[in-house]
């Protein structure tokens, strides 16, 4: 069975043009946590699609993208310290109506 994982994506983009596009691009996988982070709640498929899109958008020699694997999306309890405004709550899985 595909579970899915919770994924913490951090981003550097050289180029203004292409950070804006990351970050429109990252709006559909996932939960904005700050400036050039995003959570996602990704099954293989998702997350294979991420890559692959992120892989035509960033210019390797130029930006760089971390992806961090946290772990079973249901079962994971992230040790995050989070200080200032937001607390940080992993994605929950939800219904969405198409």
């Amino acid at each position: 069975m595909n579970r899915p994982r919770l994924y913490i994506v951090a981003y550097d983009i050289a180029d203004q043009k292409r950070w804006r596009r990351v970050f429109r691009l990252m709006h559909g996988y996932g939960e904005w946590l700050q400036l050039s982070v995003f959570q996602c709640r990704l099954d293989e498929r998702r997350h294979a699609e991420l890559v692959g899109t992120l892989e035509e958008v960033i210019h390797t020699t130029e930006d760089h993208v971390l992806i961090m694997d946290v772990g079973p999306a249901d079962t994971v309890e992230p040790r995050v310290v989070s200080l200032g405004k937001t607390r940080f709550e992993p994605v929950q899985r939800q219904a969405i109506i198409v």
